[in-house]
């Protein structure tokens, strides 16, 4: 493809040409608080993804899980998410101590429409609400305290488009590599078999999900 050949956007004034400015009431569904019915489909989540940038702006989504309920909303401006073992990279821990700004987007399973929070974290190792982030009888680690400055719902557009919730849009799973054969190919594992690497990441998984 010739690069001339792409059209690009480069002010405000030229997305608005293409996309037009919403009605008012688009603007006026952040009310920048937990009310009952954010609290409500906090407590259903099991699901969220955390969306973080460094202090250059270089930007990382993490997926977050936990049984349905584990976010703590603490009070009308305040939630806590757990951080739970994982590659230990941190990257998004990393983040927030050099831009404490973050992005969440709550799922629950069989619902089109997303709850969407923006804020700022603050990193905790430990409180009081430690003991409530317990699964399995394991305290985190750390947890992100997120003061809430934007709140509101998406509408059901991407999940309705993608047929997300449709087990018969799945794909088969065995059509897709398994995560041991991507880390085989793009680590350049030798004298490992794909089965192997699959094998021992199942078992970390088991054994360090808490």
């Amino acid at each position: 493809m010739n690069p001339s050949d792409i059209r690009t956007v480069r002010t405000e004034a030229e997305l608005r040409e293409i996309a037009k400015e919403p009605p008012q009431t688009i603007w006026d569904k952040d009310i920048a608080r937990i009310d009952e019915h954010a609290r409500t489909i906090i407590a259903h989540s099991p699901f969220v993804l955390l969306a973080t940038s460094d202090s250059d702006g270089v930007c990382d989504v993490s997926p977050r899980g936990d049984p349905a309920g584990a976010v703590l909303v603490l009070d009308d401006h305040r939630l806590v998410l757990a951080d739970r073992p994982g590659n230990h990279r941190l990257d998004s821990l990393r983040n927030v101590l050099s831009n404490p700004r973050v992005g969440l987007l709550f799922i629950v399973p069989g619902m089109n429409e997303t709850l969407r929070v923006n804020g700022r974290a603050t990193i905790v190792s430990d409180a009081p609400f430690f003991d409530d982030l317990a699964v399995q009888g394991k305290r985190p680690r750390l947890a992100l305290l997120v003061d809430v400055e934007e709140l509101y719902m998406h509408c059901a557009k991407a999940f309705l488009r993608s047929s997300l919730w449709e087990p018969e849009t799945w794909p088969d799973r065995k059509s897709l590599p398994t995560l041991g054969r991507i880390a085989k190919d793009q680590l350049g594992i030798k004298g490992v078999p794909a089965k192997a690497i699959d094998a021992g990441l199942a078992l970390d998984a088991k054994m360090n999900r808490y």
